[in-house]
């Protein structure tokens, strides 16, 4: 971390050490920007990332007044060191939350301030800035307005066929054939259900990001599971023969969440079907971490450039339709669970999904 050599003496770290032995730490190692100043308001220390983030010199304000050093203003172009007054004000005060700010120039980061005392209530012995930048929170905001994009096309489409059906039923209902309204309103239990579906996966993701997921374990048979997944396909009009189960007992006790396994199981056969060709190979089989379940197809795969991405937002493996959230939320299932879950390619050319869950333990026991 870059020092003045003609002001106030280096910071000190907990037991009076110097800041660049801070823990056998360098500040400059740090990923956020270090900024700090004396008790005369000076800076005596500007990390690397702090250059980084700010565009400015460490030599430039090394011994500067902190209002100097980092001309900070609000988003309303009032001057951020003159609201906030660290050395003056109110002598219980700690510091500053985190909030955006600029520099001269627009350019936005993300600042919080300790107020560091040599005693309660005392003066302020040090200033410890710290900084981000923004570039995570536009990554954020981005991924978020994305999303509302995304449910508001796949919204509209089954909504607008809901909302036309129903207002020509109620207004010609005497014209329609029984066979026609059992046609219309067939089509609107369809469309709702899309609507469930995706209402189901967007608190999902919620669930998944904020970590709030929970999982109620339950003895899991997943070789009956798979079966019932593979006939619910052939009852909807896939042929039998397309779906290849292959059972390697015996398998270990599995205590899982069972409708979040045919979350899982439903999405990935659901993939293969549609975006796969030839046969589904469904594999079960003991793991020595708990039990692995192989889902293969014969299709054209996913192209290498891709395999990072597919369990990210919004992938999609081809035009044929989907809102890109189903494998996100099954990797999001798989690791509430404590497992695993890969994807590569098959011995037949196709998309291979693969994920492995631990043997857990019942419900009452973890919580």
């Amino acid at each position: 971390m870059t020092v003045g050599t003609n002001s106030a003496p280096r910071p000190a770290g907990p037991a009076g050490a110097p800041e660049d032995l801070w823990f056998g730490l360098d500040p400059d190692e740090l990923p956020d920007g270090l900024v700090v100043a004396d008790e005369t308001g000076h800076v005596v220390g500007f990390n690397r990332a702090a250059a980084r983030i700010t565009a400015i010199r460490p030599g430039d304000a090394i011994g500067a007044r902190i209002e100097r050093a980092l001309p900070l203003e609000d988003l309303e172009g009032r001057r951020w060191w003159t609201l906030t007054d660290p050395y003056g004000g109110l002598a219980t005060r700690r510091g500053q939350p985190e909030r955006n700010l600029l520099l001269p120039g627009g350019r936005e980061v993300l600042v919080s301030a300790r107020y560091v005392r040599a005693r309660p209530a005392g003066p302020v012995h040090r200033l410890v800035i710290s900084l981000r930048g923004t570039e995570a929170r536009r990554r954020t905001e981005r991924s978020h307005a994305e999303l509302i994009a995304t449910v508001a096309h796949e919204l509209r489409s089954p909504l607008t066929s809901v909302k036309g059906f129903t207002a020509t039923l109620l207004a010609k209902w005497e014209r329609f054939t029984d066979d026609q309204k059992r046609l219309m309103l067939e089509t609107v239990d369809a469309d709702a259900n899309r609507v469930t579906r995706l209402i189901a996966e967007l608190l999902d993701i919620s669930r998944i990001d904020s970590g709030r997921l929970e999982v109620r374990r339950q003895p899991v048979d997943l070789a009956t599971a798979v079966g019932r997944h593979v006939q619910a396909l052939t009852a909807n009009g896939q042929e039998p023969e397309r779906f290849l189960v292959r059972v390697s007992r015996p398998l270990p006790d599995l205590w899982a969440d069972p409708d979040k396994i045919d979350q899982i199981l439903g999405n990935l056969l659901e993939n293969a079907v549609r975006h796969g060709d030839g046969t589904v190979t469904i594999d079960v089989s003991p793991h020595e971490k708990g039990t692995a379940v192989t889902v293969t197809d014969e299709g054209p795969g996913i192209p290498e450039e891709s395999m990072g991405r597919v369990f990210t937002r919004f992938w999609r493996g081809s035009k044929r339709g989907g809102t890109g959230l189903g494998l996100y939320i099954v990797k999001g299932i798989v690791e509430a669970h404590g497992g695993t879950i890969t994807v590569g390619r098959g011995p037949g050319g196709g998309a291979e999904f693969r994920f492995i869950l631990p043997v857990g333990a019942p419900a009452y026991l973890t919580q």
